[in-house]
């Protein structure tokens, strides 16, 4: 009998982790997992462990700012897990088996305020700095009005993207746009892939607060629906162009918020199809919950709930606010892993 994360691989899903622990990373890739992502909670979670103080030594003692050597750490814990999956990308000639590395999340930050050309250019110019002579790394660029304008040149200098908070269709049809003018203006598409993270359970969370005269029924579905429709969305406009490599939506926020949900909600469902990015803890729940995973993706919420979810939810107030929380949430993790590092400097020079 089939494991429950076998039944899930079965259905047609990839599982991404959502963490680039080296540990974690092998112990996935050993239960089927086909690729990461990381960000900058994932990477000063890791440095705070204190198993890479050696590492952080040697960079301290080469002059190294704490800037420099935060992203030197990043570039190498990206680069042990490209390692790991790079079988995978050779196999399914570069179809799968990347690990996505976020670019500067301070670009975003409300409190440098940098112009809205200059965060472009910084994409376009990050993007393509961190992504030379990288077979399967991903370049996270997130789907701020900035990320957005950067994505088309980027995709014609052959930078593979991960567009990240995705929250609604506007913004998901925006990212592909973009994506799809940059790729016609490459000389070949062989190798042109992209992926569309759309985030979930914060949706959820957010509609608890926002919208709740939502019914018992409707609650909790708004992420779930709005995700499926997306990936419906993209799998049909892909199918008019179509490209040697898939175009893919990668399910993210999969780890539940609400006390009442079960860990592996959004896991069941979004099995079927594309990519579930998740967390240690939710692959965790997802092995021990011995259920049987089977396609759910294509299966939409009763009429009335999705009616019911279509009236009384504001998409566009919905996104303004979520897209508020997240860059916020995208800037502080990067300025505490600047902080971390500065202390574990400290500590080298007691």
């Amino acid at each position: 009998m089939a494991t429950p994360l076998e039944s899930l691989l079965a259905s047609g899903t990839k599982l991404w982790l959502d963490s680039i622990d080296p540990d974690l990373v092998r112990a996935n890739r050993a239960i089927g997992a086909t690729g990461a992502t990381s960000n900058p909670i994932i990477v000063a979670d890791l440095l705070a462990s204190g198993r890479f103080d050696e590492q952080i030594e040697r960079l301290v003692g080469q002059g190294l700012s704490d800037d420099q050597i935060a992203w030197e750490m990043t570039d190498r814990l990206v680069r042990d897990a490209q390692g790991v999956f790079l079988p995978v990308w050779e196999e399914t000639g570069g179809n799968d088996g990347y690990v996505s590395f976020e670019v500067d999340p301070l670009l975003e930050d409300p409190g440098l305020n940098l112009p809205h050309e200059e965060r472009v250019a910084q994409y376009v110019e990050l993007g393509r700095q961190w992504s030379a002579g990288h077979r399967n790394r991903m370049i996270k660029v997130p789907a701020t009005p900035a990320g957005l304008d950067a994505l088309e040149e980027l995709v014609a200098a052959e930078v593979t993207v991960n567009v990240t908070l995705i929250f609604t269709p506007r913004q998901y049809r925006a990212a592909r746009e973009a994506i799809w003018r940059g790729a016609r203006r490459r000389e070949t598409l062989d190798d042109f892939k992209s992926v569309y993270s759309v985030f979930v359970s914060r949706l959820d969370v957010y509609t608890d607060r926002a919208v709740p005269d939502l019914s018992p029924a409707a609650q909790g579905l708004v992420g779930i629906l709005g995700a499926k429709r997306i990936w419906a969305e993209n799998r049909e406009f892909w199918a008019g162009r179509p490209t040697p490599l898939d175009q893919e939506i990668v399910f993210a926020s999969t780890g539940t918020k609400r006390e009442d949900d079960p860990p592996w909600k959004y896991v069941e469902a979004f099995a079927g199809g594309d990519i579930q990015t998740n967390p240690p803890a939710t692959n965790d729940a997802v092995a021990r919950s011995g259920r049987t995973f089977a396609r759910q993706l294509d299966q939409l919420p009763p009429r009335e709930v999705v009616d019911q979810i279509d009236r009384m939810v504001d998409m566009q107030r919905l996104e303004a606010m979520l897209m508020s929380e997240g860059i916020e949430k995208f800037a502080k993790p990067q300025k505490a892993l600047l902080a971390l590092v500065a202390k574990k400097r400290l500590g080298c020079h007691p």
